[in-house]
Formats: structure tokens, sequence, C-alpha cells
């Protein structure tokens, strides 16, 4: 385990690089849940319309880079929903070559630190079926499944 985790603030030009980057693994990720690649390509524009119009995050919302004894380990993004007492986890993401050490498990809870400090009563997010280590994750920390999205190929 790194003892030595912190989140801290993008700046506009690291928000810059970074947004293309998770929008298009979000893209991906969309796919390998079944959408096809218009469908995919079409929730990665609107994601951005609502959140980073002109490429910038939204008030209210913070991106933070994960940093892992003073490395980029990874990032985070976190804000409110419609009600400002329900905050979302609307990304979260541990680099490969930083997985396997506890970050995942540290980030969230961060996260959680984050979204109390903010007035949140709860934090929510979304994972795709298909992963199952955060899936895990998740579940140890004490989340529990609100909702399941299924589908058939046919």
């Amino acid at each position: 385990m790194t003892d030595d985790v912190r989140l801290r603030l993008k700046t506009e030009a690291e928000t810059a690089a970074w947004l293309p980057v998770a929008m298009a693994a979000y893209e991906q990720a969309r796919q390998r849940a079944g959408e096809n690649a218009e469908q995919a390509a079409v929730g990665r524009r609107a994601s951005e319309d609502q959140y980073f119009p002109d490429g910038r995050l939204i008030d209210g919302h913070l991106l933070f880079t994960v940093e892992a004894d003073g490395e980029d380990a990874g990032w985070l993004w976190i804000g409110p929903m419609s009600e400002p007492a329900n905050w979302y986890i609307w990304d979260v993401a541990i680099h490969e070559t930083h997985r396997r050490r506890g970050l995942g498990s540290r980030v969230m809870q961060l996260a959680e630190e984050v979204a109390r400090e903010q007035g949140a009563v709860n934090l929510r997010l979304n994972v795709f079926g298909y992963n199952t280590p955060a899936i895990r994750l998740y579940e140890s920390l004490g989340y529990e499944t609100a909702a399941i999205h299924m589908q058939k190929v046919l």
C-alpha cells in the first residue's frame, strides 16, 4: 500500500490535456458495455457538452489528479447531482502502473471526505457490469447496488 496518496485539483491546462484521454476511455467503456460506436460517440459528446462546455469543467464539480508518492497515479472527477446533497463520482481511474497497491480504495475514501466537506449526505457512482474488479472494490467499501441495467444481444 502506498502511504502518501493525495488529491490535487487539476489546472485548466491539465484538464484540457485530460479531457480527450478520459472521454476516449469513456467512449470505449460504453462500447464494451454493449453500445455500438455511434451510440458511444453520442454519449461521449453529450457528456462533454453537459459537463465541459468550452472544454472547462462546470462550476461545483471537482477534477483531481491522484498523486501517490508524488507521482501522477490517476484521476478523480466528483461533483453534485441535481440535488446538492447527492454527490456522484463521475469518473475515477488509477493508471495501470499504479494498480494493485490499494490506491483505488484510498481514493474512494478521499472522495467520501471531499463529498462530506461539500455537504453531501450520499455518494453514488456508475460501474459497467463487465468491470468486476471495480464492483468488488465498491462493495468492499460499503456501496450497494441501487439499480441494474440489463441487456441481451439479439
